[in-house]
């Protein structure tokens, strides 16, 4: 694969057929991947052919690769002019996102009771690839409620409060969420997940806030120095792999008759304003709705605990999604167009004064919150006016090893041993689930975040350092 370098934060893949743009790579030189190893810039390149892509194939610091798209990819179609929307655009794990909550608390205020704490957040955070939830819905009018009405429709319900709408991406639910396009076997395997973490890479975590970088934004955004934060990633559970498992069938069969071709069966896509299109898009905001809820029923759980163990509340900073496709506008050659932009392992992050924004927050911009490999760090961030690549910046660290060899690279070390040593409290992992997810599984996530913020992606506004994780 060559790379024209056109800036120390920006690299190119030149068009080819059949691409139809070029590529575009936001990373630093060390950051590149490993072209023997990972096949993500081939990747970027394949999804530069996807009918009605508009200005190039995008791919964030953390680049790696995923299913059709790398993650760490964002490519945007022309809805008007035969653009598609394609599932691995998306990902499996529909909707995963991070949510970030604040205490009135300091992290010495919490030193003597953290082990309570964490003993309490352990014994309420249903996690793990089996289930168990937070909320047991008692039929199937209860789950659509979740698939409709995301957040709002828990806080109705009385698991949260108005703010936690006011600072969740869409207000808390997806609009056009079409639980009738969810099939019963992604209902079934949703029906018992509300309210867990899953496995993997998915986390809950007590931290600190180590360093603030912008005073006025941090202030904005309810931070500041020495105070304790609870940071929760998950997503969409069963119900979102099956969505994007049942969709990604789908669509492979239509595609001759909408003669498009792909050149990776995984880039599987339908026209936006197709049947399948509005089909799978419905099914999307469903399980987007279903991960805001999940997400949300996590922190209710975690908001006992802390009153329960220390009589601080918490409250959310925001929460936002970094495995969506949204319909959005934006300008195009000078003229404002709708586009069907996809972002898989990369997140919103919207300017000052954006009117997707809520009020208070339109001054300093739109929350961006970038974790960390377990045990380093993780990051808050903002957008800013200008920005490349439809206002989206990284999610994450992003893998350099897979699953399976970070597990053979910790042999003869003890996970949990090492993260205690760093006075970090370890509750309910396995030895294996913390050997897949130590730092050394991962890019260096101040070096993604300084790429991300060279690049003009967004701005660095505070740095977090964990306490004690929760992991399944």
């Amino acid at each position: 694969m060559d790379l024209v370098e056109e800036s120390p934060y920006r690299f190119r893949i030149d068009r080819h057929d059949p691409m139809r743009v070029p590529g575009v790579v936001f990373a630093s030189r060390s950051l590149l991947p490993d072209a023997g190893a990972d096949k993500s810039l081939d990747q970027v390149a394949n999804v530069a052919t996807l009918p009605g892509i508009v200005d190039a194939s995008y791919a964030m610091p953390d680049v790696h690769w995923g299913y059709g798209f790398p993650i760490g990819g964002v490519a945007a179609t022309d809805v008007e002019a035969g653009g598609v929307v394609s599932p691995g655009g998306v990902g499996f794990d529909i909707s995963c996102g991070v949510r970030l909550l604040t205490a009135e608390l300091s992290r010495d205020e919490l030193r003597p009771r953290l082990d309570a704490v964490m003993d309490g957040l352990g014994e309420s955070t249903p996690r793990g690839m089996g289930k168990g939830a937070v909320w047991h819905l008692t039929d199937r009018a209860e789950l659509d409620g979740v698939l409709r009405g995301g957040s709002r429709y828990a806080v109705e319900r009385g698991f949260g409060v108005q703010r936690d709408l006011d600072r969740c991406e869409d207000y808390g639910a997806v609009g056009d969420a079409n639980p009738a396009q969810v099939s019963e076997r992604a209902v079934e395997r949703g029906a018992r997940q509300v309210g867990s973490l899953g496995s993997g890479n998915h986390f809950l975590e007590v931290q600190a806030v180590e360093e603030v970088y912008d005073e006025a934004v941090a202030a904005g955004f309810g931070l500041r120095a020495g105070q304790v934060c609870v940071m929760i990633h998950s997503g969409s559970r069963g119900l979102g792999h099956q969505i994007c498992t049942d969709y990604v069938r789908a669509m492979e069969k239509v595609m001759p008759g909408y003669g498009i071709h792909v050149p990776d069966r995984q880039l599987a896509c339908a026209p936006v304003s197709s049947h399948e299109g509005r089909a799978y898009l419905g099914a999307m905001a469903a399980a987007a709705n279903y991960a805001r809820a999940n997400r949300q029923l996590l922190a209710h759980a975690a908001r006992q605990v802390f009153a329960r163990v220390t009589g601080a509340d918490l409250d959310l900073v925001y929460d936002i999604s970094h495995n969506l496709a949204k319909i959005e506008t934006h300008d195009v050659d000078g003229t404002a167009h709708r586009l069907c932009v996809h972002r898989k392992g990369a997140t919103r992050a919207l300017p000052p004064g954006h009117a997707d924004l809520p009020e208070d927050l339109r001054p300093v911009g739109q929350p961006v919150l970038i974790p960390g490999s377990m045990g380093t760090g993780s990051y808050v961030l903002t957008g800013v006016a200008g920005s490349p690549a439809f206002a989206s910046t990284c999610h994450g660290a992003g893998r350099v090893q897979s699953r399976k060899q970070a597990t053979k690279a910790v042999r003869g070390h003890d996970p949990r041993r090492e993260l205690e040593a760093q006075d970090i409290a370890v509750r309910g992992a396995s030895r294996r689930g913390l050997a897949e997810e130590m730092p050394a599984a991962y890019k260096d996530i101040t070096a993604v975040v300084a790429a991300a913020e060279g690049a003009g992606l967004c701005r660095r506004v505070a740095r977090l350092v964990p306490l004690g994780v929760v992991k399944g």
